[in-house]
């Protein structure tokens, strides 16, 4: 709490909005965050302020300030427009918030959404848990929680925000076309309460009826299959090449060569015409949530 014009204002801490720490091994977030922070720090001085009354005024603790400033916190989108504001940047500061926003989430993980970004078709099979482009909020940080050795609160948060990013890809224009199979027992298992799990199941009837995807449940009782030996997952960019992956397949490496990628999609293929077509996948996720 602090004083002014005689009125009591609670400032922002850690607590209450996550000012990220930066992925040390990510050299390019680290490079950002710390020169992000060496402007502010340079307006700041510019205008004569002092950290404290710097603080007060864009609502966060003066030790927060330092910390951003010092290229220790990723400071939030919130925080740049309120400086640009106070400082009289003229837009300089908040326009560094497309930089910020993407030092944010882990460098695999930014690495990832990139390659989904570019994807003008998304092809995956999941046999162990839901795909992390169909998981609502509540599912994924269930997951995360569960994780050993165990996230802090911070890293948890921060890895579910990153995750809900890239289902930014559903409101791409023109949009991808996505393709997903999912094991039954994915959509079976317990993961959060009752009501986690009927948003979940509501979440994916939502997506699987959107005209661009297409989503695929594959019976337990349906045999064996190519995706037995672990997740598969093809995308195609629109220069018309194209990159793989599968646990079960090249050491679980990435690959374009284009004799992989061609038995990696005989693979999917194949669990395609094992699945659940999608309108009786539809309503056998309809079926469970009945159920729920």
């Amino acid at each position: 709490m602090t004083k002014v014009d005689g009125s009591t204002v609670r400032l922002k801490s850690e607590a209450d909005e996550p000012g990220w720490e930066v992925d040390p091994d990510d050299d390019w977030g680290v490079a950002v965050v710390a020169t992000v922070g060496r402007q502010l720090k340079l307006r700041r001085e510019a205008v004569g302020m002092r950290a404290a009354d710097f603080g007060v005024a864009v609502g966060y603790g003066e030790d927060m300030v330092y910390k951003i400033e010092s290229g220790k916190r990723i400071p939030q989108p919130e925080y740049l427009d309120k400086a640009d504001e106070v400082l009289g940047a003229g837009g300089l500061l908040s326009a560094m918030k497309e930089d910020v926003r993407k030092v944010r989430y882990p460098k695999k993980v930014r690495e990832i959404a990139k390659l989904e970004a570019q994807a003008v078709e998304i092809g995956v099979y999941v046999g162990l848990s839901l795909h992390g482009l169909l998981q609502t909020p509540e599912h994924a940080r269930d997951l995360f929680a569960a994780w050993q050795p165990s996230y802090s609160e911070e890293e948890m948060e921060r890895r579910v925000a990153a995750r809900m990013a890239r289902q930014s890809i559903f409101e791409r224009e023109p949009a991808p076309a996505l393709s997903f199979v999912q094991e039954e027992a994915t959509l079976r298992r317990a993961v959060g309460g009752t009501m986690v799990r009927r948003q979940q199941l509501e979440r994916l009837l939502e997506v699987g009826r959107l005209r661009n995807v297409t989503l695929q449940v594959m019976p337990t009782n349906s045999g064996a299959h190519p995706g037995l030996s672990g997740k598969i997952e093809v995308l195609k960019f629109a220069d018309g090449t194209a990159l793989g992956r599968s646990d079960g397949a090249f050491n679980g490496r990435p690959t374009s060569d284009p004799k992989e990628l061609r038995i990696l999609e005989l693979r999917y293929g194949t669990i395609r015409a094992q699945a659940l077509t999608p309108g009786e996948s539809l309503a056998f996720i309809e079926q469970l949530l009945g159920e729920t």
